[in-house]
């Protein structure tokens, strides 16, 4: 007969050598480092996970390292603090005396900048950041920050060097008149305003001067009058007034020139406080519009008046026609 091919059945009943027949229990040795099935996990048996054949995608992913995160960090962190501070709030630094007490040099104050997104405006009291009008700090010496501080600036928490901003109070907003006389008090569409609880001890409201310490001006539309608290001590909308200071806005400053309101003083520690507006200019009265609103609270009532007289002579007349 011919050769049997290898592997071919022998032709004998009985199963071939490395089968497995269910039915005598023949079949090879269990070892026991083989997994067998698992009942609870529905694992069939076969090979671990992380043995040759398992799919890729079972793995267990590799956490990375905190020195490879730290960069996404940072970075995430230093967007974050450039959109507070275009947006939201931004730290100064007080550098000048313009403002003592309320503020002394050295002082950092935080700015809200997200209200005037909204429409806000300056109002009379606030003490507000804006930027320099016109050389209002025309031969100020202009500091030199270091590379981290030009960081620090950078993303909002010191305030830049290279801007040019002052800090000083609104004393009136557009359409006001405000005027003082000797030394004072400063009137506001002729109210006097109380200013002992901000204005500098020792100091009186104005000064009586020629170079701008005695004033009566009508503030224009979108322009503030904003005056420091230590009036003695302050190169404001006074002296920027007039036309031998050649200033293009005449002392008055824009409302678009305005960064934000201080809000809180932040730094140092012990000299925190907020910045709230002070009483004496929630004053009733004060508001430039309010004669004219009470001036039309008083026509309104005589011009419904005069209508029905009108009305009442009318129906004389008709009734009158009528009877003929």
């Amino acid at each position: 007969m011919g050769d049997v091919a290898v592997g071919a059945r022998s032709g004998h009943d009985g199963p071939e050598e490395g089968s497995y027949d269910p039915e005598d229990g023949n079949g090879p040795e269990h070892d026991p480092q083989t997994p067998g099935p698992d009942p609870e996990s529905g694992d069939g048996g076969g090979p671990r996970h992380g043995h040759p054949g398992t799919r890729g995608d079972d793995q267990p992913k590799k956490q990375r390292s905190f020195w490879k995160e730290l960069p996404l960090l940072i970075g995430i962190a230093l967007v974050l603090a450039l959109l507070i501070k275009t947006f939201l709030v931004q730290a100064f630094s007080i550098p000048s005396a313009s403002m003592e007490n309320t503020l002394q040099i050295g002082d950092r104050v935080l700015v809200d900048k997200l209200t005037p997104w909204f429409g806000s405006e300056p109002e009379r009291g606030e003490v507000v950041v804006f930027n320099d009008p016109d050389n209002w700090l025309a031969g100020e010496p202009a500091p030199k920050p270091n590379a981290v501080q030009n960081v620090l600036s950078w993303i909002g928490l010191m305030p830049s060097a290279n801007e040019k901003d002052l800090i000083k109070r609104v004393i009136a907003v557009g359409g006001d008149t405000v005027e003082c006389k000797g030394t004072g008090p400063v009137k506001v569409n002729g109210k006097a305003l109380d200013e002992k609880s901000y204005v500098y001890a020792g100091n009186t409201p104005c000064s009586v001067d020629e170079q701008g310490g005695q004033f009566k001006v009508t503030v224009p539309k979108d322009r503030l009058w904003v005056m420091g608290d230590h009036r003695q001590n302050s190169l404001d909308s006074r002296y920027h007034h007039g036309k031998e200071y050649h200033d293009k806005y005449n002392g008055f400053v824009p409302v678009d020139k305005v960064v934000g309101r201080a809000i809180v003083v932040a730094w140092p520690p012990t000299r925190w406080s907020t910045l709230p507006v002070p009483d004496t200019f929630d004053q009733s009265g004060i508001a430039a519009g309010a004669p004219g609103a009470l001036g039309l609270a008083g026509a309104v009532p005589l011009v419904l008046w005069r209508r029905r007289r009108v009305q009442t002579e009318n129906i004389r007349v008709s009734a009158g026609s009528t009877e003929r």
